[in-house]
């Protein structure tokens, strides 16, 4: 029995395009991964000053190394959160439906001046 013919041309210029998206993907997991962990890192690290922030302000002497100390870790809480939230959005996430917009709209705004001068 024959194995079915495969076209020649086609299926070699399906390869690299299939191995560059297998690339792109591969990078895009790691990439995942990486932002993953630093996620994990950072709620672990939030968790940890929110927990000493309470410990300092249910002191009742609150002394000016305390007082420093609450700045400092308010400091570190906005870092921390800066870091959780900037990463979940991207310019990139955003490419495709952009281009998206612009082409259905360019098509309502071409098709509302053919009704308009149809109807005129």
């Amino acid at each position: 029995m024959k194995p079915p013919k495969q076209p020649h041309s086609s299926g070699k210029n399906q390869e690299p395009d299939f191995e560059q998206e297998l690339e792109e993907v591969e990078r895009s997991l790691i990439l995942l991964k990486e932002r993953y962990a630093q996620v994990d890192s950072d709620r672990t690290q939030q968790a940890q000053w929110q927990q000493r922030r309470d410990e300092l302000q249910e002191n009742k002497y609150k002394t000016p190394e305390i007082k420093a100390e609450l700045r400092h870790i308010k400091q570190q809480l906005e870092v921390l959160e800066l870091n959780l939230e900037s990463q979940l959005f991207s310019w990139r996430s955003l490419k495709k439906p952009f281009w998206q917009a612009v082409r259905f709209g360019g098509m309502g705004v071409i098709i509302g001046w053919i009704l308009k001068s149809c109807a005129g």
